[in-house]
């Protein structure tokens, strides 16, 4: 074993050692951010150009964040103490912290200035800042792949097979299919392919447009493939007992083929279903 891994182990009953990770509180942060962003909406009525209410943008990053944290910290909570210990995991979790404490910071200065955080190119400040996010992003990306590597080389993972493949897999499935999505949706300026008519409907809730390409549902698709194929295999396991590699890998690859499927039908400017 490495150095890396050895910066803790299990002790001799082989009980693992206790965590000092900064997932759960990651997650934890996200959480009372959304609460306040939900709160503050409920008393804010300002909307940005758009139409959207102005807290509408945190509350939603503020929940994609906890969700992800949430779902590193169940992951890392499974693995081996050298592992989830290691210099490799520490750097990661502190390169997504400051990505994650820069972005929200950035989006309710935003929110509280009535101004759009996102495409909002009206001068210097704000160009530098997107730019900004947009590494802030590929960072953490970059660390839920990073976290992937790991459930993989870990041996002593407390994860079946197929579970652990799952998790290793999706979480590099969301670096790779985010990395795309986003970066075409960053490219393009905003994320509608064509003009919507002034009478266009849009999808409840979610707010993806019916009437025009929307880059959006690729992205989720993309962004949440480190939860849906972990929770198949979890369902599948439960259900129908142990599975094959090949069968996760077959999840996986259908999952990968309908996100492209998504992008590329939201590219030719048609909505994922009209309405």
């Amino acid at each position: 074993m490495t150095a890396d891994r050895l910066v803790r182990l299990p002790g001799p009953d082989g009980r693992r050692a206790p965590s000092h990770a900064q997932m759960p509180a990651l997650t934890c942060v996200a959480l009372a951010l959304l609460v306040l962003s939900l709160l503050w909406g409920m008393v804010e009525s300002r909307a940005l150009p758009g139409g959207d209410p102005v807290w509408l943008k945190p509350a939603k990053f503020a929940l994609s964040f906890a969700l992800t944290f949430g779902t590193l910290a169940l992951v890392q909570a499974r693995l081996s103490a050298g592992w989830a210990q290691s210099l490799t995991l520490r750097v990661t979790e502190a390169v997504m912290t400051a990505a994650f404490s820069l972005e929200m910071i950035y989006l309710t200065y935003q929110a509280a200035r009535g101004e759009a955080s996102h495409f909002n190119f009206s001068d210097a400040f704000h160009i530098q800042m997107y730019q900004l996010m947009g590494v802030g992003a590929v960072l953490l990306m970059l660390g839920i792949g990073v976290f992937g590597i790991v459930v993989l080389r870990d041996r002593d993972v407390c994860l079946s097979p197929s579970l652990r493949l799952a998790i290793g897999v999706g979480f590099l499935l969301t670096l790779v299919l985010t990395l795309l999505t986003a970066g075409v949706l960053g490219a393009n300026g905003g994320h509608l392919v064509g003009t919507p008519p002034s009478e266009a409907t849009n999808w409840p809730l979610l707010g993806w447009s019916g009437t025009v390409g929307d880059l959006r549902p690729a992205h989720f698709l993309a962004l949440h493939a480190m939860q849906a194929l972990p929770l198949y295999v979890l369902w599948r396991e439960r259900t129908a007992g142990p599975l094959s590699r090949r069968h996760v890998v077959v999840a996986a690859l259908g999952w990968t083929a309908l996100t492209l499927l998504v992008f590329v039908q939201a590219l030719s400017g048609r909505p994922i279903f009209p309405l």
